[in-house]
Order: structure tokens, then sequence, then C-alpha cells
């Protein structure tokens, strides 16, 4: 059934008789608004991370305007809050102290203002979890809209992935291998748009994740931010957010337990980042469907990688992995490992959304049978150093690192390290272990 205008919380602060609803009215018009633009009209918070210092997030600052044309056509109000955006590339010393700020603002600017739903924008590395673990908690209608991947870099002719080549390329400048002049046109050519990194990490892991869980458009975390069709779906979001008002489609509604267990082996076949375990067990807490390392242990000795995406795959990224079919086409290939009758922010089942999906490369997406890795992206391990459980990623790693004994280097910090392994007269050899 249809909820009404009187049912809606903005309703509770705009269309009482009383002192306190002149004064939100009041500033309302103070502000330049009219009775028009909010009277039977649900209105939608827009949780924008945009910052002239998150390149990831640099084209929200536009983007907020398809989001708030699309809210306008299907006959909401939309209001900007600006939340803090937690840029991987500037904020130091981690980004992850601020994951959890990032999750109370959310859930706090939607419980104190007159907003009966919420569109929001976030991508790089922890603003997904954050974002969405403040919206879980408020428990508002709410859709994600992903920044999307930057378009792929280039040096020279050469196709460069974001974090995985840099690393091969410093070493390559601390050899003396790469001029200042060349390394000047890596610096220029790895990052070419805006966007989140174009490989398999921690950005393009959790979007991946908030589509299979349900809470963005079918196909929105693969558009490259700089497509047309991120505008477009961008727009699409504020529409639909608006309908999802009316219905009181709720994430305490769309998430359950399948939500969270189809992710973890979403992520596995996407030959996910290690970080997909530490946010989405919080997300899944905040959800009330708790999943934990056994959860992914488990799924990662049955599913195998078939997104043959940089750094587990050798040659393709982001950009390439949308051309193929994108999300919605490596999960019409895990049928088997789905839970299809989850539900949603379409309003329609998990199934539904990915019917009819092709696989236009298969090389991209590949077969259960042509998977780049038998087993899953992560291990789970265990033993005298890390009794409670520990996790890499081995279908990114050489067979050789897989079983290795050799001498160990410990370090206290990150500074000793890197001054360390700077350091010309070091007694190291290519079988020495470092570790922090």
């Amino acid at each position: 059934m249809k909820r009404t205008y009187e049912s809606l919380r903005s309703a509770a602060w705009m269309a009482k008789d009383d002192l306190r609803s002149f004064g939100h009215r009041s500033r309302m018009m103070q502000m330049g608004y009219g009775p028009d633009d909010w009277v039977g009209r649900p209105i939608i918070a827009i949780i924008n991370t945009w910052s002239d210092l998150n390149p990831c997030h640099s084209h929200f600052k536009q983007r907020v305007e398809d989001v708030k044309r699309g809210v306008f056509q299907a006959g909401g109000f939309p209001v900007e809050l600006p939340a803090i955006s937690v840029s991987e590339s500037f904020v130091k010393p981690t980004t992850m102290l601020y994951r959890n700020f990032l999750a109370m603002e959310t859930e706090e600017l939607l419980r104190s203002h007159p907003v009966d739903g919420a569109v929001l924008m976030g991508g790089c590395d922890k603003t997904t979890p954050g974002l969405l673990m403040g919206a879980i908690s408020a428990g508002l209608p709410c859709v994600y809209v992903p920044a999307g991947p930057m378009l792929r870099g280039n040096w020279k002719g050469k196709i460069l992935g974001s974090g995985s080549d840099a690393w091969k390329l410093w070493d390559e400048r601390r050899a003396g291998k790469i001029t200042q002049e060349q390394w000047t046109e890596v610096e220029g050519g790895i990052a070419r748009s805006y966007g989140t990194c174009m490989t398999m990490g921690t950005a393009s892991t959790m979007t991946a994740i908030a589509e299979t869980i349900g809470m963005t458009l079918p196909g929105a975390s693969s558009i490259p931010a700089a497509d047309v069709n991120h505008m477009r779906m961008s727009a699409e979001c504020g529409r639909r957010v608006v309908e999802m008002v009316w219905e009181d489609l709720t994430p305490q509604r769309v998430l359950s337990l399948a939500s969270f267990t189809n992710a973890i082996n979403v992520a596995m076949a996407m030959g996910c980042s290690t970080n997909a375990i530490v946010h989405l067990v919080a997300m899944s807490r905040r959800a009330g469907r708790a999943v934990g390392l056994d959860d992914f242990d488990a799924a990662s000795r049955k599913v195998p990688v078939i997104a043959n995406i940089r750094p587990s795959g050798d040659t393709y990224l982001m950009e390439d992995f949308y051309y193929a079919g994108g999300l919605p086409a490596l999960m019409s290939r895990l049928h088997g490992h789905l839970d299809l009758s989850a539900m949603t922010v379409t309003g329609r089942t998990l199934g539904e959304n990915i019917a009819g999906a092709e696989v236009y490369d298969d090389d991209v997406i590949r077969t259960l049978d042509t998977a780049i890795y038998d087993e899953g992206a992560l291990a789970v391990l265990r033993g005298n150093i890390a009794p409670d459980g520990c996790v890499i990623k081995p279908s990114a790693c050489a067979p050789q690192y897989l079983r290795h004994t050799g001498p160990a280097l410990v370090f206290d910090d990150y500074p000793s390290m890197k001054a360390a392994v700077d350091d010309e007269n070091l007694d190291v050899t290519a079988d020495h272990i470092m570790i922090l």
C-alpha cells in the first residue's frame, strides 16, 4: 500500500499547525522556497561526499545535479547534505580512522533532518561502507550512487592500472630505469579521469558489493565515472528513491542474510580486495545479518575467480569489465552460488534484475570452467602468528610465495621499514620475509 504524505517524516516537521512547524516553514521560505516545493512531496537527502581533495569524487559537484533532476522528475524535493570526503589518496595517516566517523555522520544527518529518503554518493574505498553503514542504521529508504571507476591509464601506449602498476614502475624508477621526465609522464598518465581506482582494489570491490546486496541500481557499480551513462544512472537513482519512499522500501526490507552471502560469493568471483572482509562484516552487523570470517573461508573454497581484472588478472581493467557486461553479466554466470530471491532497491529480486544479462567478452568475464583462479580470491589462514585468523589474496600472488621458508626482517613501524629498504647496506636477499 502506498504511503500518504501525512505519514512521511518530513510532514511531522512541515505539516502541523503549531509554532514549531511555523518555524520550519518560515526558515524554508527564508531560503527562497515556497509550500509548493515541499507540500505533498517526499524530501530527499543527497549525502554528497564531494571534495576538492578527493579525485575519486571530483565529478560529484556536477553529478549531484543529475540526482536532483531525477528527484524533481519523480515529484520529490531534493536537499543536498555534504558529508566528510574520505580520500584514500590524501587523508593521512589512514582513512580507516574516518570510516566510522562517516557512518555516524550519515546516520545523524538522516535522523536529525526532515527527510524521507536518501541518495548516497560515494565510491572511494571507505566511503562506500561508511555511507551504507550509517544509512542502514538510520533506516530510511535509500539508494547508492557509486562514483564509478576512472578510465584506463596509459603511458607510451602501455595500459596502466592504478595501484599495481605504480608499485612496479616505482621499482624501475628506484633502479634507475625510468628518468625523472618519464616518471612525470607516468604521474600524468596513470590516472586520466575522475573516478575510483580502475583495478580490482577496495573501491571496485565495495561498489560491487553494494550492488550485489541490492543497494544500487542494476549495473551501476561498473559504469566508468566519465561515461555519460553514469549521468543517466544518477538521475534514475533520484527518480527511484522517491518511489521507494512511497513504497516504504527501507534497507531493513532490502537486506537479508542472503544479500550478504551473495556479496561474499560475488566478491570472491571478482578477485576482491582483502578489505572486503573488514567492511562487509561491519555492514552486515549494522543490518543485523552478521557474517564472519568462516563464511569467507567457505566461499573461498568453492567460488572461482572469473573476473579477469588486474591484479588477479594480467590484462583488463574495470572499463573493460563494463564493456564486457558489467556486474549483472558476471552474476549471471554465478547462478549456482547466489540466492536469486534476495530483494533489491528496484523492488525486484536479484534474479529478476540480472535476467537477460549477457557477457560480451568471454576473456574478461570467464565461465566457471575457464576461471583465472580455481578457488576464491581470498584465503583465510590460522596459525601461531594469527591464531584468530588472517587473510591473504592468493589470486594476485605468484605461486612461489604461497609456500615459502626464509629469514624474517621484523619492523615495529612503517618509517623504520621504509628507511631500511632504501638502505643499500641492508643485509637482505630475495628469500627474506618482511614483517611489519
